[in-house]
């Protein structure tokens, strides 16, 4: 492999609002890429409208693409387990439904078993309250969400009060429990 190839991997989330999600894990050293959109489900093609009745069986989720060499799989687990409420059956915060769940699709053998081990531990460690109720189910399809749903905090950020009422807050928690895997601190 040449200075120029990149080897990447993939890793699909669950974790409610992926405006909120996305947003976080593009601040990730060694993560390429965040798309937001949707898994999980029946239906091929869905559209946001249709995901948001719970009837078609797909999570909004992010689908992030990164450079294991810079960032491991247990490593975007620590984040996903940390940006979100994973003991809150289909719901985060005031979102509803079961395409609010938590899940985590994973794409081969190790990333079940890393997603099933830190699960467990979490469980055991009692780091939660409740029990960790994060869906833990093989990847299957995802589907890109329409093109206003891309990079949705930073091109609304200014204008529209979610942006600042709930996805800001939770950019600034992450951005100090993270500050040393950030892509600013390690350019």
């Amino acid at each position: 492999m040449n200075a120029a190839e990149t080897t990447t991997d993939t890793a699909t989330f669950g974790t409610g609002c992926f405006w909120c999600t996305e947003a976080i894990f593009e601040q990730l050293n060694g993560v390429l890429s965040v798309t937001s959109g949707y898994s999980g489900g029946q239906i091929a093609n869905p559209t946001y409208k249709e995901v948001c009745t719970g009837e078609t069986g797909h999570a909004e989720c992010v689908q992030v693409v990164y450079e294991p060499a810079k960032i491991s799989f247990d490593e975007l687990l620590e984040v996903f387990f940390k940006v979100h409420d994973p003991t809150s059956l289909n719901r985060q915060g005031a979102d509803v439904g079961t395409q609010y769940r938590s899940a985590i699709f994973y794409h081969d053998q190790e990333q079940k078993e890393k997603a099933e081990y830190y699960k467990n531990e979490l469980n055991k460690s009692g780091a939660y309250n409740k029990p960790i109720v994060t869906e833990v189910t093989p990847f299957s399809k995802f589907y890109p969400a329409e093109n206003y749903h891309q990079e949705y905090y930073e091109l609304n950020k200014n204008t529209n009060p979610y942006c600042s009422v709930v996805i800001r807050p939770k950019l600034e928690k992450f951005e100090k429990v993270f500050a040393k895997k950030l892509k600013s601190v390690n350019q």
